[in-house]
């Protein structure tokens, strides 16, 4: 075999070894600890976003009709709109929805709606509860393993006209619950049925 001949055969080998490689390793697009990613959800509904990740603040409508399940007023034209609550695989309840500002002025007044959410975690909605009634039970915002809440995160202030996303996640009450009474702070308190 001739020299040219032994160098286009080891150069079409590599070129196909280095192929197989990178079909591979595509393939292999896991974090490196044995455990599967969650599956990721639409944006507009964020059930289940990283906690450490901000809800960024909007100003534009969806072109897609929402189901308004429950309008909650709160102070200062702050109004909470909750659009679905809904059991996720693994035993948790989502309750999405948007924050909205009807008044004239800017509402600056967020602290309260952490709740007791830990020094040093910043802004979020962890001040968000569940109660179901007929279980006698009340049930808070999960937190993952650094204690960052399973919510909204990263609302100081609401500017006049702004729709902010909003999601906070709960464990999810027994399976015979239909109902549930939703609550957060500076809002009035709805009962709202849930989904799934």
């Amino acid at each position: 075999m001739s020299i040219r001949r032994m160098v286009r055969v080891r150069g079409g080998m590599a070129v196909a070894v280095a192929t197989v490689m990178v079909v591979t390793l595509a393939g292999c697009g896991g974090d490196g600890d044995g455990k599967s990613a969650e599956p990721r959800k639409s944006a507009s509904a964020q059930p289940q976003g990283a906690p450490s990740q901000k809800a960024g603040p909007s100003t534009s409508q969806s072109s897609e009709p929402t189901e308004v399940i429950a309008m909650l007023n709160g102070q200062a034209g702050m109004a909470l709109e909750i659009n679905s609550v809904r059991r996720d695989p693994g035993g948790f309840l989502t309750v999405s929805g948007q924050l909205k500002n009807t008044g004239s002025q800017s509402y600056k007044d967020t602290v309260a709606w952490r709740g007791i959410e830990l020094k040093g975690t910043g802004e979020s909605v962890a001040g968000a509860t569940l109660v179901d009634k007929a279980g006698k039970k009340r049930y808070y915002v999960l937190r993952d393993t650094e204690s960052r809440c399973l919510c909204t995160t990263g609302v100081s202030s609401v500017d006049p006209g702004q729709v902010i996303p909003f999601f906070a996640q709960f464990p999810a009450p027994p399976t015979s619950t239909t109902e549930v009474e939703f609550s957060l702070p500076t809002f009035a308190t709805a009962t709202v049925k849930i989904s799934g």
